[in-house]
């Protein structure tokens, strides 16, 4: 699986047992969908896979809290912190296949601010699961709500989903957007700043 030394850095180690087992799984699943496992194009399919499922599930393996807790800082700054076009990918769920868009957060500091590098590798560790995009939102606004506790919290996250444009009602142009407030931004105002600063380009 994909580990995390204490830098948060990460270390492609796959383990060996895990892999074996996946590998032994997609084969059959392979063979069950009328390939040819033999077919050199196929031959070494299953263990690739296998590696590939622990690589976009790793987020298991990460404490976001942790990563936060990491980079705390300690500052009388109070207006509204935004980090916006966080690139996500992610895995439904309910139909084992990806979803991807970008995460917009915000926060208004109340005595403490995270290094800005920690609300992307957050959203990743949480994206880097079997997921649900409601949840996801949510996760998130906690985890940020929960290691600085601050005066408010913002996250939307716009995904394509393809499980929609692939199968089922196979609508390729959809974006599913979602929404999680806390404190100052459930006020109308702080909200309307918030989504004006994502939904605008900064000259």
């Amino acid at each position: 699986m994909i580990k995390e030394i204490k830098s948060y850095e990460k270390v492609e180690q796959y383990d060996e047992e895990i892999t074996e087992v996946l590998a032994d799984n997609y084969q059959r699943i392979i063979e069950n969908l009328g390939e040819n496992i033999n077919r050199e194009g196929l031959q070494k399919t299953p263990e690739r896979v296998a590696k590939a499922m622990q690589y976009l599930t790793h987020g298991y393996g990460l404490d976001p809290l942790e990563i936060m807790k990491s980079a705390l800082f300690t500052e009388d700054h109070k207006q509204m912190i935004v980090v916006k076009d966080i690139e996500i990918y992610s895995m439904c769920e309910h139909h084992m296949l990806p979803f991807f868009g970008k995460a917009h957060v915000a926060y208004i500091p109340n005595g403490k601010i995270v290094g800005l590098s920690k609300i992307p590798r957050i959203v990743d560790a949480f994206a880097r699961r079997m997921q649900v995009q409601e949840r996801l939102t949510d996760q998130i606004k906690n985890c940020i709500q929960e290691a600085l506790n601050p005066l408010g919290v913002a996250v939307v996250i716009e995904a394509q989903h393809m499980c929609m444009q692939m199968r089922g009602i196979q609508k390729q142009n959809s974006v599913t957007t979602t929404s999680s407030f806390t404190g100052a931004f459930e006020k109308d105002k702080t909200r309307k700043e918030f989504i004006s600063l994502v939904s605008n380009k900064l000259s």
